[in-house]
């Protein structure tokens, strides 16, 4: 067994080359010899939002607090809420943030294919987030 203690792991500004606005990550765990998955809880403010991006086995999205934007490559934009979740298959490209004017937080989970959990693109333009 291992426990995480709250705290123990520091949080950190989402860098500018994967999100636009202010986002803070706190990781929850990383992949091990004996897990594959990774997880972050990730605080949006208002308009913030992640770049377009896929992930090699997929993503799982568990929605926290605020109201969310959730968009796939080709798909409309929607909205998530509180309790919903939202998978993304392997390789669907997608973003995802805050509304224009709520903050969202949602825990991400996405699982390690080779080193890998990311693959990051361009940004999503203002154009596109305010379709």
């Amino acid at each position: 067994m291992e426990i995480t203690r709250i705290g123990s792991q520091a949080s950190s500004k989402g860098p500018a080359e994967w999100f636009t606005g202010t986002v803070r990550i706190d990781p929850l765990f990383t992949p091990n010899a004996a897990r594959r998955a990774a997880a972050s809880s990730v605080t949006f403010e208002p308009g913030a939002r992640t770049a377009w991006h896929t992930h090699p086995l997929g993503q799982t999205l568990l929605v926290i607090s605020g109201l969310g934007l959730v968009q796939r490559e080709g798909g409309p934009i929607e909205e998530i809420r509180p309790g919903d979740v939202v998978w993304f298959e392997p390789g669907e490209k997608h973003w995802h943030g805050a509304s224009p004017q709520t903050a969202m937080t949602h825990i991400a989970i996405q699982e390690n294919l080779d080193g890998k959990v990311v693959d990051w693109m361009e940004h999503v333009t203002d154009q596109q987030y305010q379709r």
